[in-house]
């Protein structure tokens, strides 16, 4: 029997707009816990109307404990993600991902499933590739610590309460909606050959990542939900792609390639090479990403072309 009411923290983030917006038109009953600090509730649209908002932070025990009173699922996915501010704010990105986490799990006691949007970045450097879940966690900042942290305290709760959990490793998602600091290279190559400016790579560029759409993310989040598995999933599409050739997409799609990229010093906490083994995923959970990189980026520049010309 699927599961009918549901927490989506960071529900007017990022992906969690989108999973909330997919959640509402499969008739699942939505509660969203947001305070609203990095997400709008604009990124909702009509589905506002449909969920029940608790305007928290789950820092905050009473309002995680309030969230998630009577639902049957969590699905976790409010944190600060951008690396770079981890690196200057380690204390923050503790209390938010990691005590959030803890407060989070400590409620959800007599729930059926947790399922916790966690990243590939807990993998660090990896040491062969695509990275399987298998491979050893060697997180390279504070924030890809805090996740890590955070998928350990959730295992624990669940041997002391029994609730089915799943951990989804994020690899970089991309798409609508999305802010700077959420697999922020996409959308700055986007915005920034929309404005005649060229692509700003830090390092070589011959870095590579796993470029994942977040409808695919959302399928594989729904997906979570309705399965009876446990255990730890890679989400990303299985490709790796430079740094370099995306943003020599970009500038073809957008019509820019009388630009060319700059080139600036590799930033801390960097890896240099990241693509998921997704075998796993697509054996337990029918996890089958269906939008190609090509395809992905075309929606977003039109996405961001439409926002340009409402703000015109």
């Amino acid at each position: 029997m699927d599961t009918l009411r549901v927490l989506v923290t960071g529900g007017a983030g990022f992906i969690g707009s989108h999973l909330v917006r997919e959640l509402v038109s499969l008739r699942y009953e939505v509660r969203v816990l947001d305070n609203l600090s990095r997400g709008s509730l604009e990124n909702l649209g009509e589905a506002l109307s449909e969920v029940e908002l608790v305007l928290g932070d789950v820092r905050d025990p009473e309002v995680t404990a309030r969230a998630v009173s009577g639902v049957d699922a969590v699905l976790h996915l409010a944190a600060l993600v951008d690396v770079e501010e981890s690196i200057r704010f380690p204390e923050l990105y503790t209390e938010v991902n990691l005590v959030g986490t803890l407060n989070l799990v400590k409620a959800s006691r007599r729930v059926d499933s947790f399922v916790f949007s966690s990243s590939a970045s807990v993998y660090g450097d990896p040491v062969r590739v695509p990275i399987p879940e298998t491979h050893p966690l060697s997180p390279k900042s504070p924030y890809a610590a805090s996740k890590a942290a955070a998928e350990l305290y959730i295992k624990t709760y669940s041997n002391i309460y029994g609730f089915r959990y799943v951990i989804l490793r994020l690899f970089n998602v991309y798409g609508p909606r999305q802010s700077r600091g959420y697999s922020g290279v996409v959308a700055e190559f986007i915005r920034r050959a929309l404005r005649g400016e060229p692509p700003v790579i830090y390092g070589d560029g011959e870095q590579t990542r796993d470029f994942i759409y977040v409808s695919d993310v959302v399928k594989a989040i729904v997906s979570s939900l309705r399965s009876k598995v446990s255990g730890v999933y890679n989400v990303g599409s299985g490709t790796p792609t430079k740094i370099l050739d995306l943003a020599y997409t970009v500038l073809r799609i957008t019509g820019a390639e009388n630009l060319r990229p700059e080139f600036r010093e590799t930033r801390p906490g960097d890896v240099k090479h990241s693509v998921a083994d997704i075998s796993k995923a697509n054996r337990e959970l029918g996890f089958r990403p269906s939008t190609s990189l090509e395809a992905g980026l075309r929606v977003l520049v039109d996405f961001y072309r439409r926002l340009g010309q409402e703000r015109s």
